[in-house]
């Protein structure tokens, strides 16, 4: 029975013609720039594509305001460092004053708290340098002093006039005891008082034959003369005390007059440095109550205390140099910490070992990155930074504080109770710059509240460019200044057509070119050293197609490996016939940065039921969250387009054969509503094609990520078989931009071998696919006759109708049941 006018206008689809070769790569277009090398070619001066990444890191370096550090994020390979480091080098001269010189030198009065002193640029060396000297002179001048005659004679004074004070008095008390016939003996004991008689002193035999009248005499004579000799005796220390008072007095005024002039000279060499003259008044001070440190042989306990403190006795007078520049270096410092750990980052205090112990002083004191960096700026990379215990939080407490303090992580944790040092801070005036992916970078902005309040400004480098002639002809000039930065051959005009080629590949765009430079640079050195085992003077198309070719090799054992197990069908792929629910979806496998294509069975089987489509993937927990999406994204679409009227009755069951590892993403939801509607219709689907493509509840298919290693993955496997000119592929329309295929692929196109269809609806791949138009429904509602729409529909019917009867039977047996 022929069909009526409107039956035939809902049968009618466009006819989906495959993409001819022109749309499946397109090539580079340098006809603007006329050269035969990249040594014709000027090369580029600065970064290509990241105009708005370059303005934002222009103003973070320039802005003064606090916390206005900056964070830059992107993807690897994109040489954020190199071009940062490029900027900020061209912006350190004028955006910064010349940094300051840091030292640390001894605090006197506190010696566990070294002063820190700012410096101009360049002149912390000089400092060194002469309170250096000033010892050195010192240690000879003041042995001199101590050894001149004069000194000498002074002091033989004062002990002289000390002796004959004490010699006087004794001389006194003497005569006076023995005016009363009592002598004065000096013995090993001391001094004992013993009676005399007739100018001699009496034995003890003799005075024990006395009367005792006399000997009581003798005594009272003895015990009035004693208070007398033990108050002298009491004087001695006192007396002593004096003579040694006036020894120091002379040593100080000896000092002061050995000192005094070195002091001064070394003052007037640093006269316009007012903390530098108030540390050496310092040193003048303490060089006047430990001169004797200056005079060899002494035994003094000071002189043996000084010598247990590190570096020796006179390391008290020297300078630790923290930070210092050069008097040429006036630009402010440009410094990379590789690995921030806190010590690193923040300074540490060092210690040394003597005698069993652990000792340190203010010339163990070493700087981190952040005094160096100081005044200028400090690039960090954020995943290192947070891997490090105690360094973020370090960070952060520097950037609120404005100041940086060393803090000894052993400290913190309790593994040591080493008396160390608290050095004075350091007044913090730099920018930080963070490198980061952006995953980090959000995931840190979404969990860690003061991040936004240290980091505002934010530079995101972009992954590609727009692809258009003149874009081409700047990446032509980036690849030769790569050529020449790298002392690499010259590339012909070929070589650089297909690096740009290559380079829209990289951005899985052919309107786009890859801004992953150390990429592009890699296949340079490789193709250049290709160029150079065949002694070729300039690197030509061929090379860059070996470095191509052997970079995927190098990569491709799984990929093999996948694709032998399909040749050797112990992974079931059909490339040929047909089949009801059952269909060849195509997946995307990346591992260690290589990515390719792998062709996956899907089936389903459809029954009556509850209306229910069952993801076996979600329910053995293989399948993913968007992959678990795209499968109810199905049961929206079958109920928006069949189930009008009543509910489904309809039982189905979707898998991925033979997989198993985790399936995630919704690029496979297409094929899978392909493989639903044939298991619902009982219409056998083509098995010569291959599908990818995501679909909305709609029924329109959208766009999805790796495009052209899914056409090649099958197309391999086809192509290891034997094309028969009916295989393909089906992609989405809106990734036809996105082709960017291999020679073999285009040219297997070209010769009508293979194709490739853009499909933009389901309805597109039914025709495909089904080999029957979709159908549209007509004025009442109905599809037409012998339409997949119409076979699906009639069979959601018939499910329907089949669970209705069941059900009434079920709900007859148990009235039948109840009744008996």
């Amino acid at each position: 029975m022929a069909l009526d006018p409107s039956a035939r206008r809902g049968m009618q689809a466009p006819h989906i013609e495959p993409l001819t070769p022109d749309r499946l790569y397109r090539h580079a277009d340098l006809s603007a720039l006329a050269f035969e090398t990249t040594a014709d070619l000027e090369p580029l001066d600065g970064t290509a594509g990241q105009a708005r990444a370059l303005d934002a890191i222009r103003f973070g370096t320039q802005i003064r305001a606090k916390g206005f550090n900056l964070c830059v994020i992107g993807v690897e390979g994109a040489r954020m460092e190199h071009t940062v480091k490029a900027l900020v080098a061209e912006a350190a001269p004028s955006t910064r004053h010349p940094p300051s010189d840091w030292i640390y030198v001894n605090n006197f009065s506190q010696p566990h708290r070294p002063m820190a002193i700012e410096l101009p640029p360049g002149r912390a060396s000089e400092v060194r340098d002469v309170l250096h000297a000033l010892i050195e002179d010192l240690q000879a001048a003041l042995p001199a002093a101590f050894e001149s005659s004069e000194f000498q004679t002074r002091r033989n004074a004062i002990d002289e006039e000390a002796h004959q004070s004490q010699e006087k008095a004794f001389a006194a008390l003497r005569d006076k005891a023995n005016a009363q016939n009592v002598g004065i003996l000096r013995t090993p004991m001391g001094f004992v008082l013993v009676p005399m008689r007739d100018g001699r002193v009496v034995p003890p035999g003799e005075v024990n034959s006395w009367p005792e009248e006399e000997r009581g005499a003798a005594q009272a004579e003895i015990e009035k003369i004693a208070p007398e000799l033990e108050e002298t005796l009491r004087a001695m220390p006192r007396w002593e005390k004096q003579r040694r008072d006036e020894i120091r007095k002379l040593e100080r005024v000896t000092v002061q007059a050995a000192v005094g002039q070195t002091i001064d000279e070394a003052k007037a060499r640093l006269r316009d440095l007012p903390r530098v003259l108030e540390h050496l008044e310092m040193i003048r001070l303490d060089l006047i109550e430990n001169a004797q440190l200056f005079v060899a042989g002494l035994p003094e306990e000071a002189v043996e205390s000084a010598r247990l403190r590190p570096g020796g006795p006179f390391d008290r007078y020297e300078v630790n140099i923290l930070v210092s520049r050069t008097g040429r270096d006036r630009n402010a410092p440009v410094v990379e910490e590789a690995h921030p750990t806190l010590a690193n980052l923040c300074g540490r205090i060092e210690y040394i070992s003597q005698q069993g112990a652990l000792v340190t002083n203010f010339r163990l004191i070493k700087a981190g990155s952040l005094h160096r960096a100081n005044g200028g700026y400090l690039l960090l990379d954020l995943r290192n930074l947070l891997l490090e215990p105690f360094s973020w939080t370090a960070l952060k407490r520097a950037l609120l504080q404005r100041k940086i303090i060393i803090e000894d992580v052993a400290h913190f944790i309790g593994l040591t109770t080493t008396v160390s040092l608290e050095p004075d801070p350091i007044p913090l005036d730099l920018k930080i710059i963070l490198f980061s992916d952006r995953i980090l970078y959000y995931l840190l902005s979404a969990l860690d509240q003061e991040f936004s309040r240290y980091f505002k400004v934010l530079a995101d480098f972009d992954d590609d460019l727009d692809r258009s002639p003149s874009s081409e002809a700047v990446m032509a000039r980036l690849i030769s200044s790569l050529a020449q930065k790298a002392e690499l051959r010259p590339f012909d005009r070929k070589a650089v057509e297909r690096i740009i080629e290559h380079a829209g590949r990289l951005a899985e765009d052919s309107r786009k070119l890859t801004l992953l430079i150390e990429k592009i640079d890699d296949l340079m050195v490789e193709a250049d050293f290709s160029a150079g085992r065949e002694n070729r003077a300039i690197v030509a198309h061929q090379h860059v197609e070996q470095a191509i070719e052997q970079q995927i090799r190098r990569a491709a054992r799984l990929h093999e490996r996948s694709k032998e197990a399909i040749l050797r069908d112990i992974a079931l792929i059909d490339t040929d016939g047909s089949c009801i629910g059952q269909v060849n979806g195509i997946s995307v496998i990346a591992l260690g940065g290589f990515s390719f294509g792998r062709p996956t069975r899907i089936t389903c089987r459809a029954r009556p039921g509850l209306g229910k489509i069952i993801d076996i993937e979600r329910e053995v927990e293989l399948g993913g969250p968007l992959h678990s999406k795209g499968v109810l994204i199905l049961s929206g679409f079958l109920a928006g387009r069949y189930a009008l009227d009543a509910p489904m009755s309809l039982a189905a069951s979707l898998v991925f054969e033979q997989s198993y590892s985790g399936v995630e993403g919704d690029s496979a939801s297409s094929a899978e509503l392909y493989a639903l509607l044939s298991a619902i219709a009982e219409i056998p689907l083509r098995q010569d094609l291959a599908v990818t493509g995501s679909v909305n509840q709609r029924g329109q298919i959208q766009a999805i990520g790796g495009v052209n290693e899914k056409v090649e993955g099958f197309f391999d496997v086809c192509s290891a078989r034997g094309l028969t000119g009916r295989q393909g592929v089906l992609i989405p329309r809106a990734n036809v931009q996105h082709l960017m295929l291999r020679q073999d692929v285009v040219e297997a196109c070209a010769a009508g071998r293979f194709a490739i269809f853009p499909i933009e609806t389901i309805d597109e791949g039914v025709a495909v696919l089904f080999g029957k138009m979709a159908g549209e429904r007509d004025a009442n509602g109905a599809y037409p006759t012998g339409s997949v729409n119409r076979l699906v529909e009639d069979r959601l019917k018939f499910f329907a109708a089949a669970r209705r009867v069941a059900l009434e039977e079920r709900l007859a047996e148990r009235s039948e049941s109840d009744d008996g």
